[in-house]
C-alpha cells in the first residue's frame, strides 16, 4: 500500500470500517483491542473514524491482533469466495492428514536431537505459523515432495531470542512449546496465544500440569515468563484438571523427557492425543494406556533418533465432507475416515434418518489407526429427540458440533444443540440466518433449530471461528443462487485448499480478491 494512500480521506474511511467489522466479528471492544496494541481507546475511535493516519506496520499488526487480512501484502485484498449454489456432488474424495495431529507433532519434534520426518502434512495456514516459529529459532526444514512430506533438523541449541513473536500470537498451539522447551532452557518466554475467537481460554489447565515437572509461569506484558527448575519432579500421578487435548499433549511432552516413570491421569484420549503417544512411542518412549485416560509414560533424558512418522487422518474434516453430502442432498464416497473418532457422529446421523455406507475397516499409513470409506447418499433427515451435545472422546467431538447444527437445519423438526463448551461459538452459528436457516439463541450455549431449510444465496463475513467459518461455507453450497462469504483466512488455517477439493465434487467456488 503506498503511503500517500494512508492520506487520503476515502481510503482511511474504507480501512477504518474494515477494522471496525473485524473487532465487532471478534466481539471485541475498542477498549480490547486498544489494550492488544498498546495504544488508547480514542485512538482506535479515530482509526475506525478514518480520522488518523496509519503505516503498512500499524496496519499490519492491526491484522495480526484481528487475526484478519485487513491489508495483504502482494495481493490486491483480502481473499474471499463467490459460490454458485444449488448444486448436488458426487465423486469421492480423500480426508486429509489431520490439522491437530500435525500442530502437536511439529511441536514435538523438538524435544528430539535427531531429524524428524513427517508425512502428508497438511499444508495450511495454522502450520505455517508453527514452521515460521520454528525457522526463527533456528530449527531447518524442508518439504520434500508433492505429498506434502516434510523433514525437521534441530539445532544444537535454540535461539529464543530471535522467536517470531508476530508468527507466535496468531496461533494457539504457542502454548504447546512451553513443556518441549523446558526441558534445555530455564528461563525463556513466549507470546500470548491466539486462534480463533471461542471466548476466554484460560491457560490455567496448562500450567497446573506443568507445574509439577518445575516449570513456574508469569503472564505479563503479552507474554508468558517460565522459569523451570529441573530438580522437581511429579511426586504423585499428575491429575489434569481439564481433560484437554493441548492440555494432555503438553503433559506427555514434558514426561517424554523425564528419566523416570509419570503417570498422567484424566488424559484426553482423543485422535491428536493418539498420534503424539504413537510418535513417541517411535522415538523410544514407552507409553502405557494409549487411548484411554490414564497414561503411563516411561520417559527418556535424551531423545535423539531420526523418526518418520505419518500422522493419522483428521476425523473434523471427515465430518465436514459427510456434512457437504447432506446439506447438498448429495451422493458422496468420502474416503480414509477414522472411524474409531466418528462412530457416535454416524450413530447419531442414522437415527436421524442418514443413508450411507461404510467399507471393512484397514490401517492408516501409522499402522495404528482404523480407517473405512463412508458413501452417503440422499436422505430425509428427522430431527433428534434429544439434544445433540459434544462429550470428551469417545463422546461426539467438539469440533464436529457445528456441523450438527448445519445437519439439523436440514432434517424435518426442531433441534436443540447445546455447546457447553465455548462462550462465543453458537453466537457464531446463527449466521445460518442470513442464508434462510431458523436458527435462535437461546443463551450464549445453546441454540434451537428448525427445519428443513429453504436456503437462499447470501453475502456473509467469514466468522473468526474455523468450524463455524465452514459450516457457513457449506449452507452457501446449498443455497440458491450466488453467495458471497468474505475474508476467509480462518478457513484456510484448518483447512487444505478446501474450496478447490470441493469444486472437484462439483460445486461452483471461485476465489477472488478486492481491487
Amino acid at each position: 500500500m503506498p503511503e500517500s494512500l494512508t492520506r487520503s480521506g476515502d481510503t482511511l474511511r474504507r480501512i477504518g470500517t474494515l477494522i471496525r467489522d473485524a473487532r465487532r466479528h471478534r466481539g471485541w471492544s475498542q477498549a480490547r483491542l486498544a489494550e492488544a496494541l498498546g495504544t488508547s481507546q480514542s485512538a482506535i475511535n479515530r482509526i475506525e473514524q478514518g480520522n488518523q493516519n496509519l503505516s503498512l506496520d500499524t496496519l499490519s499488526r492491526i491484522s495480526e491482533v484481528l487475526d484478519s487480512e485487513i491489508v495483504s501484502l502482494g495481493h490486491s485484498g483480502p481473499m474471499h469466495l463467490r459460490i454458485e449454489g444449488g448444486r448436488r456432488l458426487s465423486g469421492s474424495i480423500n480426508v486429509k492428514t489431520s490439522k491437530n495431529a500435525g500442530v502437536a507433532l511439529l511441536c514435538a519434534s523438538l524435544l528430539n536431537r535427531g531429524r524428524t520426518t513427517l508425512r502428508k502434512v497438511a499444508r495450511i495456514e495454522e502450520v505455517n505459523r508453527i514452521l515460521e516459529v520454528l525457522g526463527s529459532i533456528g530449527v531447518k526444514h524442508r518439504w520434500l515432495n508433492a505429498d506434502n512430506d516434510l523433514e525437521i533438523t534441530p539445532p544444537a541449541r535454540f535461539d529464543l531470542d530471535s522467536l517470531d513473536v508476530v508468527a507466535a500470537r496468531r496461533t494457539r498451539s504457542i502454548i504447546m512449546f512451553l513443556a518441549p522447551l523446558m526441558h534445555d532452557h530455564a528461563t525463556f518466554s513466549l507470546p500470548y496465544a491466539g486462534g480463533c475467537d471461542l471466548g476466554t481460554r484460560t491457560v490455567e489447565p496448562h500450567l497446573i500440569a506443568l507445574r509439577p515437572f518445575g516449570l513456574e509461569v508469569k503472564a505479563t506484558g503479552g507474554l508468558y515468563h517460565a522459569d523451570v527448575d529441573p530438580s522437581v519432579h511429579p511426586a504423585r500421578p499428575v491429575v489434569l484438571t481439564e481433560r484437554g487435548d493441548t492440555v494432555t499433549e503438553n503433559a506427555l511432552m514434558a514426561a517424554a523427557r523425564r528419566d523416570a516413570v509419570t503417570v498422567i491421569r484424566n488424559a484426553s484420549p482423543n485422535y491428536m492425543v493418539q498420534d503424539l503417544c504413537f510418535f513417541l512411542t517411535d522415538l523410544g518412549v514407552r507409553i502405557d494406556g494409549i487411548g484411554t485416560t490414564t497414561l503411563t509414560v516411561h520417559g527418556k533424558a535424551i531423545i535423539d533418533s531420526d523418526v518418520d512418522y505419518a500422522p493419522s487422518e483428521d476425523p473434523i474434516e471427515a465430518m465436514s465432507l459427510i456434512t457437504a453430502a447432506v446439506v447438498t442432498d448429495s451422493e458422496i464416497t468420502v474416503r480414509r475416515v477414522p472411524i474409531e473418532f466418528m462412530e457416535i457422529e454416524l450413530a447419531l446421523l442414522t437415527e436421524m434418518g442418514l443413508d450411507y455406507d461404510q467399507t471393512d475397516e484397514y490401517a492408516a499409513a501409522n499402522g495404528r489407526t482404523r480407517l473405512v470409506d463412508v458413501t452417503v447418499r440422499p436422505s430425509r433427515l428427522r430431527a433428534p429427540i434429544d439434544k445433540i451435545h459434544p462429550m470428551p472422546f469417545p463422546g461426539l467431538n467438539i469440533d464436529n458440533l457445528p456441523f450438527f447444527a448445519l445437519i439439523a437445519a436440514v432434517a424435518e423438526g426442531s433441534t436443540l444443540v447445546h455447546d457447553w463448551v465455548y462462550e462465543n461459538r453458537a453466537l457464531h452459528l446463527t449466521e445460518l440466518t442470513k442464508l434462510g436457516a431458523r436458527v435462535t439463541l437461546m443463551d450464549p450455549h445453546r441454540l434451537h433449530i428448525t427445519g428443513p431449510t429453504h436456503w437462499s444465496g447470501a453475502e456473509v463475513v467469514c466468522p473468526p471461528a474455523l468450524r463455524p467459518a465452514v459450516v457457513v461455507l457449506l449452507a452457501m453450497l446449498a443455497a440458491k443462487g450466488t453467495s458471497v462469504l468474505r475474508h476467509v483466512y480462518v478457513i484456510n488455517r484448518g483447512y487444505e485448499q478446501l474450496a478447490e477439493r470441493l469444486t472437484e465434487l462439483g460445486a461452483s467456488i471461485e476465489t477472488f480478491r478486492d481491487i
